[in-house]
């Protein structure tokens, strides 16, 4: 099939700029934009949730009704595009499941008690409003748990009539999120009881929905290739390791690209000095500019390390901050340098963090979602901290390479397929590696980056320029999911055999 000839449409529960948890939102925008470009026929349905403006949306038609297991809902649909495109979003209104605060819950109730329904109610009604469209999509891409029950609805209601060659593709953002309920409420999905273990979602006495999604998916993808290496181990696999190992010759790590229209030292409004691998001189400005923002001595001397991230456990604050084993004081007290921490998470992180910076003068905490700042931070700090117990794919090292502040993080994941370790012989690499996350490790290596920041400085300036020059485009990402766009479809047709 010709690559403009794919229909394609994406089921998520988040993309930007409408609605976004994590980097799941960026990466189905992105990626759908390339896709869009390429001459593919991309769609978006998402929920309306309440922190997008219905005054901005319009209405699409009348109500849509959609059959789950227990009655029929009913939901509005409204449509807008995705900025800067022609790729068209169509979101789902339902008051009763999606007009409240946060995607997936709130700061009290981190995991809302009705998901299953709610996200039920997002992926039949996706197919419902292809049918009333009168668009039936060559491939249907589904994004974790909130979407996974389309592939099992493929095979379990669909395997005749309009959907019959429709092919599936599941990328599994984040394995440690597998949408775990009762299994009574099996009963609010729109299939029949007896499909319970059949299209496996039987998971002891929960239902597991990422689980069914990968048992009748076409086609897995994870979102970097180290990251679909890793989830097929005890380690890494969240119990789903076996199925995955079955899986195997079905999927495929795709890296994320990212956007560089938004990250861009050359062009970023966000910062006060525009600069280049080639003329690195607005670096040194806005560090002084990051110091003042964060309240920290203006300092050219000393290096400023940085962390914008999720304040979680997975992203190894419980090594960084811990209240009884953490490195972070440690660091701070003992070596020259500056460290700078914005986000918010979890609430014994957020109260560690404020406690330590009471006691630093060298520790900036802030604890807030504020994107000017996080580009002001890639733009400023000379280094940035991710030891990530767990790295699906990760783009904050990717636009710390972009802005020439070299990464500090442990191989795992994209993390090990996008920086190169440091060579202090031949001043190669493109950041700092470690494999074992312990406080010491991190401490070690964060010692080492700031060894070299004062005994290699033009190491130090060879790796920015390094780095700088680094592309992880969307480009190569659309092509590879155009191919395999296309193996889905011959999976569903019968082409090539299902493999479990």
């Amino acid at each position: 099939m010709a690559e403009s000839g794919l229909k394609v449409l994406m089921v998520t529960s988040e993309v930007v700029p409408f609605a976004k948890a994590g980097g799941l939102g960026d990466m189905v925008g992105a990626l759908a934009s390339e896709l869009g470009r390429r001459g593919h026929d991309v769609r978006i349905v998402l929920p309306r949730y309440y922190s997008v403006d219905v005054g901005r949306l319009q209405r699409k038609g009348g109500p849509l009704g959609v059959p789950l297991g227990l009655r029929e809902e009913w939901a509005a649909v409204y449509t807008s595009r995705l900025p800067g495109t022609d790729v068209p979003v169509y979101f789902l209104d339902h008051q009763e499941l999606f007009g409240r605060d946060g995607i997936y819950g709130t700061r009290t109730e981190p995991s809302f008690r009705d998901n299953l329904r709610r996200f039920a109610l997002l992926s039949r009604g996706a197919l419902q409003l292809c049918l009333t469209l009168d668009w039936i999509p060559d491939v249907v891409h589904v994004h974790d748990w909130p979407a996974a029950i389309v592939p099992a609805c493929l095979y379990g209601r669909e395997r005749e009539g309009r959907f019959a060659d429709t092919g599936s593709l599941l990328t599994i953002h984040n394995l440690g999120h597998q949408g775990l309920f009762p299994k009574e409420d099996f009963r609010h999905l729109p299939l029949a009881p007896e499909l319970f273990e059949t299209l496996g979602f039987a998971d002891g006495d929960n239902l597991n929905l990422l689980q069914a999604g990968l048992v009748n998916a076409d086609i897995l993808t994870t979102v970097s290739p180290t990251y679909s290496e890793e989830i097929q181990t005890p380690e890494f696999g969240c119990g789903l390791d076996g199925l995955l190992r079955r899986r195997e010759p079905d999927l495929f790590g795709v890296l994320n690209g990212m956007d560089y229209s938004i990250w861009d030292p050359e062009t970023d409004l966000h910062i006060p000095a525009n600069y280049s691998h080639q003329k690195l001189g607005g670096k040194q400005t806005n560090k002084t500019a990051l110091q003042k923002a964060v309240g920290l001595e203006v300092n050219p001397d000393v290096p400023v390390v940085a962390m914008v991230s999720r304040l979680v456990e997975q992203k190894g604050f419980g090594e960084l901050c811990g209240p009884t084993h953490g490195s972070l004081y440690s660091i701070c007290h003992d070596m020259e340098l500056q460290f700078v921490i914005l986000g918010t998470g979890e609430a014994w992180c957020e109260d560690e963090l404020k406690v330590l910076e009471t006691k630093l003068p060298n520790l900036s905490v802030n604890l807030q979602f504020n994107d000017p700042l996080a580009h002001l931070i890639e733009a400023g700090a000379d280094f940035f901290l991710m030891p990530s117990v767990y790295e699906p794919c990760g783009l904050s090292q990717m636009y710390s390479l972009r802005y020439g502040t070299l990464p500090i993080v442990r191989r795992t994941g994209g993390l090990a397929d996008t920086v190169e370790n440091y060579d202090q012989e031949t001043g190669e690499g493109t950041g700092f590696v470690f494999d074992l996350l312990t406080p010491r490790a991190i401490y070690d290596t964060v010692g080492w980056a700031v060894w070299a920041w004062y005994n290699r400085p033009k190491h130090i300036q060879s790796m920015r320029r390094r780095a700088m020059k680094q592309r992880f485009s969307w480009e190569e990402s659309g092509r590879r999911y155009a191919e395999l766009y296309r193996q889905a479809i011959d999976r569903r047709a019968g082409k090539t055999p299902r493999t479990w």
